[in-house]
């Protein structure tokens, strides 16, 4: 165990996005954007996370523009932040923890186990002479001749029996020179309830399995009805033990991608296990959380939307006539907005207005929008830009208005303890870890990436019948 987890901290983020352990950052290496202690960030490495996955949100906005360093910056702060945190878990010890080194191994494991199956059922899966010359032996006319469309299909035939025939045999190769013993007195169902954790109910290869460590496994709502199904469970537990065994022994472990995975697992394991933690610590008191609401109301309160339909009139005459050949059906409000509304967007929009948050527009517009029935007609009102006949299609209520309310209470307290946790890391970063971040390099590589998008799209644009191959190209940056 304590080597995987020292291989875990040795290559950690040695692929991830979030940063890269150096011990001596080269400051003349033009992709470095933040050095956090002895770890960096890179520029190909938020590039990669922000165009290969979706980020939480984000969006994500096309190579070249503005939108882009705005999002580049976002991921570069988080970036920062979980670089802290995880240097602290460090500093704290919180790679020892017996609950994350056992994460780490049940995780290493499954990841060799699968390795290793694929590894083994590919294996030995070449088609010979001799084997299509027994398949077509056994299953053609004597003398039968196979063509040059017939061969193929007898090569694919023998691959997959062989493939077949490997997969039936993998759990007799797993046990070979291994003894397993499953004791099923001890899973019966009826006394799950009073049988100790320590009770031991499978032996195999010089280990024990206690019901303890397996319970998770054996308790779930099938296995909990059948104990043929939690046998069967209990042998597929042990044979993914027999199999991250295999891979191991036929180097797997040492597989870059899985040193990689294995290593952004450990990352993001350790860095949510501590945010858990501190955030456990740093929960508010009832009293805590309602002077937060008081103080911070502007920002937890959600306002009521509303979606209008407008038309604005020149003067009050002209909206009157309006609105009353509205209200008896001569008109409709696109009709109107059309023909008479003084709005120059109403051509484009045909009166549609979209969402307005309530106490964002002139008090009497405002007043006469969130005063109406969905689907009622009102007005008209005057505002500074004109006359307003209004009608209301859709609503969004007010959140989080009253700290009585168990929703409101909760969200208050998720932005206290978000603020709490956020003022801890800049503490980090002022009191324990320093950070450098290279903004000249920032500044450069977005423009180069710009300047370079720019001059694919003009290539595009005059050679149009190249422009798959281009597009290729393109793409490929972001891979």
């Amino acid at each position: 165990m304590k080597n995987l987890v020292t291989l875990a901290a040795g290559c950690f983020l040695a692929a991830s996005a979030w940063g890269e352990p150096t011990a001596k950052p080269v400051l003349s290496d033009s992709n470095i954007l933040a050095r956090v202690d002895d770890r960096i960030i890179t520029f190909p490495q938020l590039n990669t996370q922000l165009n290969s996955t979706a980020v939480v949100g984000l969006s994500t906005p096309a190579l070249g523009t503005p939108e882009r360093r705005t999002v580049v910056l976002t991921l570069l702060d988080r970036a920062i932040s979980v670089n802290l945190l995880y240097l602290d878990a460090v500093g704290k010890g919180k790679l020892e923890d017996p609950n994350f080194k056992r994460e780490l191994q049940e995780y290493a494991d499954g990841m060799l186990a699968g390795l290793y199956r694929r590894h083994y059922l590919k294996a030995d899966t070449a088609v010979s002479e001799a084997d299509i010359a027994d398949y077509v032996k056994k299953h053609f006319a004597k003398d039968t001749e196979l063509d040059d469309k017939m061969r193929p299909l007898v090569e694919a035939k023998v691959k997959k029996a062989k493939y077949l025939a490997r997969k039936q045999g993998l759990r007799k190769h797993l046990h070979a020179g291994t003894k397993v013993m499953i004791h099923t007195k001890h899973l019966e169902i009826e006394d799950d309830g009073i049988r100790s954790d320590e009770q031991v109910i499978a032996e195999y290869d010089g280990n024990v399995m206690t019901w303890g460590e397996s319970k998770k496994y054996l308790t779930t709502l099938n296995n909990s009805i059948d104990i043929n199904r939690r046998l069967k469970t209990l042998n597929g537990l042990i044979d993914n033990y027999l199999l991250a065994k295999k891979g191991r022994e036929a180097g797997l472990d040492q597989d870059p991608g899985f040193q990689a995975a294995l290593a952004e697992f450990s990352m993001t394991r350790l860095v949510n296990r501590h945010r858990s933690a501190l955030t456990q610590a740093m929960q508010p008191t009832e009293q805590e959380v309602r002077d937060y609401f008081t103080e911070h109301q502007g920002r937890i309160t959600f306002n009521e939307y509303r979606k209008l339909q407008m038309v604005v009139l020149k003067d009050e005459k002209a909206a009157l006539d309006i609105m009353e050949k509205l209200g008896k059906g001569e008109m409709t409000i696109y009709q109107a907005a059309l023909n008479h509304s003084i709005d120059p967007r109403a051509k484009q929009t045909l009166g549609d207005f979209g969402w307005v948050e309530e106490g964002s527009g002139f008090p009497a517009l405002d007043e006469l929008a969130f005063a109406l029935e969905i689907g009622e007609l009102g007005g008209p009102v005057e505002t500074p830009a004109g006359w307003h006949i209004v009608r209301v299609t859709d609503q969004r209520a007010s959140k989080y208005t009253d700290i009585n309310d168990p929703d409101t209470r909760q969200q208050t307290r998720r932005l206290l303890l978000k603020e709490r946790l956020n003022d801890y890391v800049v503490e980090l970063r002022k009191r324990d870890y320093p950070v450098v971040v290279y903004e000249e390099n920032l500044n450069r590589l977005l423009q180069e990436e710009a300047q370079w998008i720019a001059a694919k799209s003009r290539e595009m644009e005059q050679h149009p019948e190249r422009a798959k191959l281009i597009l290729d190209e393109m793409k490929a940056l972001v891979e």
